[in-house]
């Protein structure tokens, strides 16, 4: 498949503090391509760099054809820019904002109104145009954001933590939104924190502390990490089976739900390693049950092996 972006050891410092360290990544065109990670792991300076709005201090990098360093004009007039905040004007209705957004993309006259329609319809902004933007909610701000940042119809939109804030009805939206803009043929590279949404991606890459651990399908970054997970009931027994679980080091991470206990291992026979640390002081679960490895328990797993390995200091 074609490619839309490329990076090789892509890195970017602020003095002494390094934001993004040796970043390769590779989005090909049509795709959903997620970067995950906690806030200030590197997202957004890794995205300011391949929109053109940042220099890198190392390595290099394309979009669309042209070098991040010493062609950023030309990227951003074929990119869709959407940051995390809500960055339109508020005092403005939603149908003047698309106006605006509309004559800097050069659009004027009949063009630009059957733009600003076209928009209106495709996000459900219809019986909105007349309100002023400041009074919308969160979730409608975003849509207008998008509207605004797709009305030239760009060949790649990033989205900068485009769902932050937004409550749960208004995400699952506003990716239907961003599924039918890529079946469209729009390349989508978007930043997260939320670990649940990588599964909506066609692909991802886990970033942490500027460097990335991992890439590929959510299927693929599951497979890699080997881990099975485990729900155990354990009643009044659940604080002292956690210390003994938390002490073992074939459990790589165990979180309190209750009285239950969500169990993390790297063996390929859980239910045994569980039964014989359990066994030692006698605890006997209500019962345990097998459940499904998610990205997050993927993530977690690979910044503890990284840390571990000395490959990341800590804070």
């Amino acid at each position: 498949m074609e490619t839309a972006i490329r990076t090789r050891a892509l890195s970017r410092t602020f003095g002494d503090l390094v934001a993004v360290r040796s970043v390769s990544l590779e989005v090909r065109k049509g795709e959903i391509f997620g970067v995950l990670g906690p806030n200030g792991a590197g997202k957004s300076t890794t995205v300011r760099m391949l929109c053109g709005i940042l220099t890198p201090t190392g390595g290099q990098g394309t979009v669309l054809g042209h070098d991040v360093a010493t062609e950023p004009e030309s990227i951003k007039q074929k990119i869709g820019y959407m940051t995390q905040r809500f960055s339109l004007y508020e005092d403005l209705t939603v149908q003047e904002n698309l106006r605006f957004y509309g004559g800097i993309y050069g659009f004027s006259g009949a063009a630009r109104r059957e733009k600003i329609e076209r928009a209106l319809e495709r996000y459900g902004l219809g019986e909105r145009r007349a309100q002023i933007s400041g009074t919308l909610s969160g979730g409608w701000k975003q849509r207008v954001a998008l509207a605004c940042s797709t009305l030239h119809d760009p060949p790649l939109l990033f989205l900068d933590e485009p769902t932050a804030g937004v409550d749960p009805v208004s995400r699952r939206q506003f990716w239907a939104m961003i599924h039918r803009l890529a079946a469209e043929g729009t390349t989508v590279l978007l930043t997260t924190h939320y670990m649940d949404e990588a599964e909506r991606c066609h692909r991802l890459a886990f970033i942490f502390r500027g460097e990335v651990l991992s890439t590929g399908t959510p299927a693929e970054v599951l497979a890699s990490s080997s881990l099975r997970v485990l729900e155990v009931d354990l009643g009044r027994w659940a604080a002292a089976a956690a210390g003994l679980l938390n002490a073992d080091p074939r459990v790589e991470e165990v979180s309190p739900f209750g009285a239950t206990l969500r169990v993390a291992f790297r063996s390929p026979e859980p239910e045994s390693v569980l039964a014989e640390i359990l066994d030692r002081q006698g605890i006997v679960p209500a019962e345990v049950r097998p459940v499904r490895t998610t990205i997050e328990d993927a993530f977690v797993a690979l910044v503890q092996a990284e840390q571990e390995s000395g490959h990341l200091k800590d804070a």
